[in-house]
């Protein structure tokens, strides 16, 4: 094997370790380690050597972390196997396109400075991941961020920068090593810039950005454990209507909380009795909803006793909720019920539930930090219902309760999560999971939960400074290179 070659299967073996860093396992130095021996290997390589030990690297990340995807194509979607396999593979290697542009960019621009170098690789990489959850409508999964919370320092950065903020601060320290590793004089240097950035970061995890407010309000979140591939038979619908009202019965709330879609007929079709013997509080519960218009949503429907409010969700997931342009040939292969919605509105105003204000979101929604924020600080408490049966007994569970730790911490608010296969879990404004119900199994997570008010740096702001010190990063590298030019 060529020194290239080998090169390219380390950086490969770097990207899969990598996904140690997150849920379940959570053994966040790795992949900050493995981005610095990624650093190491684009130290000194041309620009287009660099783009292949990114995608390489990016190959290994998804491959080993995001492969769930083809359950739901498969398993669930119908698809046969061996598209399936494919289909995935496919989407891993478009996904690894992103650490591989990073590392073009850090080749083409650096500048053998250590200090400008190691802000030009975090910018390029922040930049790639943010692009990643932007194009074609983005899939932020495993952004480097992620990996940070609770107890890495880094997590303080979360309610000021948000998770791309966190990744920038954790990737420029992982950098910053990775470029001094055979150069000893820096260590000292590197040290203390190290030092320095974990320092603030345990600092700013002992602030306070939100205040807790009122009365702290018992919640019930409803875990329907259906499974996927009978959940929408006609024949099953009883028993799952049935599961729910034996659960709400057994755990009264003031807010009772159901999954997405938990109930799988149309709201138009729900009995209204149903809903007067589903609880004596108020009800909060996902299901498909229809306008006059013929237009199908992914709902969330809260009911109280002055009436029912409505959320539709706006992120829709292509191919799974709706078809992109182009592309209605999959519907041949692709046998997934609900699969065309249309979007709600992209800022709908929290719902009045037990004295409340609730933010919902549903399901894939909490990936987009950026768009949760659109109802605070208005809203009080967050929400979100799932479904992620689609996707087994897979890495996919355990990476979705990370993200929705990383929402609470950015905005300062109790995140509930209801789910219908798992994990059904409270997260506390910190960013740690206060109680958890095990995956795969029926049950109900009962809770006195605390409402916040305030806001966060990250609520007010958004991902503008992070993009801004991305940019930053990137802003000397280009200036030098323009100046050449002339």
């Amino acid at each position: 094997m060529s020194r290239g070659a080998l090169r390219l299967v380390v950086a490969f073996v770097l990207g899969a370790t990598s996904v140690l860093g997150f849920a379940p396992f959570q053994l966040f130095p790795l992949p900050l380690l493995a981005l610095a021996a990624l650093a190491w290997l684009w130290r000194e390589a041309s620009p287009r050597t660099a783009a292949a030990q990114g995608f390489a690297f990016g190959a290994g990340l998804f491959l080993a972390g995001v492969s769930w995807v083809y359950i739901s194509m498969h398993a669930f979607g119908g698809m046969p196997a061996p598209l399936a396999a494919l289909a995935a593979v496919l989407f891993c290697a478009y996904l690894a396109l992103y650490p591989a542009l990073a590392g073009y960019v850090f080749a083409r621009l650096r500048s053998g400075r250590l200090a400008t170098d190691a802000l030009l690789a975090a910018g390029a990489w922040t930049l790639a991941e943010w692009l990643r959850g932007w194009v074609l409508t983005g899939f932020p999964w495993l952004a480097t961020g992620y990996a940070q919370l609770p107890p890495s320092p880094f997590a303080g950065y979360a309610p000021v920068l948000g998770v791309y903020g966190v990744g920038f601060v954790a990737a420029f320290v992982a950098v910053l090593w990775g470029l001094t590793f055979h150069r000893r004089s820096h260590w000292p240097q590197a040290a203390l810039a190290s030092a320095a950035l974990l320092a603030a970061g345990a600092g700013l995890m002992r602030v306070e950005w939100t205040q807790a407010t009122g009365k702290p309000v018992t919640v019930s979140l409803l875990q329907g454990n259906i499974e996927q591939s009978l959940k929408w038979k006609p024949e099953r619908l009883q028993q799952s209507l049935e599961t729910y009202l034996r659960l709400a019965r057994a755990h009264p709330a003031q807010l009772l909380i159901l999954p997405e879609t938990a109930l799988p007929l149309m709201l138009d079709q729900l009995p209204r009795a149903y809903l007067n013997d589903l609880s004596s509080g108020d009800v909060l519960f996902g299901i498909a909803s229809q306008d006059g218009q013929g237009r199908y949503f992914n709902s969330a429907v809260g009911v109280t006793p002055a009436g029912a409010q409505i959320y539709s969700k706006s992120h829709l997931v292509p191919f799974g909720e709706f078809t992109p342009p182009a592309f209605a040939w999959t519907l041949a292969l692709l046998r997934i019920p609900m699969s065309n919605f249309t979007p709600g509105a992209a800022r709908q105003p929290p719902l009045a539930l037990a004295g409340e204000k609730v933010a919902v979101n549903i399901c894939y929604e909490d990936v987009f930090g950026e768009e949760l924020i659109r109802a605070l600080p208005e809203a009080t408490l967050l929400v979100n219902l799932s479904n992620t049966a689609w996707f087994g007994d897979s890495l996919a569970q355990p990476q979705h309760l990370q993200i929705a730790q990383m929402r609470a911490l950015e905005t300062g608010r109790t995140m509930l999560r209801a789910t219908n296969t798992g994990m059904t879990a409270v997260v506390a404004p910190n960013g740690r999971i206060e109680r958890v119900l095990p995956p795969f199994s029926e049950g109900a997570l009962t809770a006195e939960v605390s409402a916040y008010s305030g806001a966060t740096a990250y609520v007010r702001w958004g991902n503008l400074p992070a993009l801004l010190l991305a940019f930053a990063g990137l802003g000397l590298p280009l200036l030098r290179l323009r100046r050449g030019a002339h």
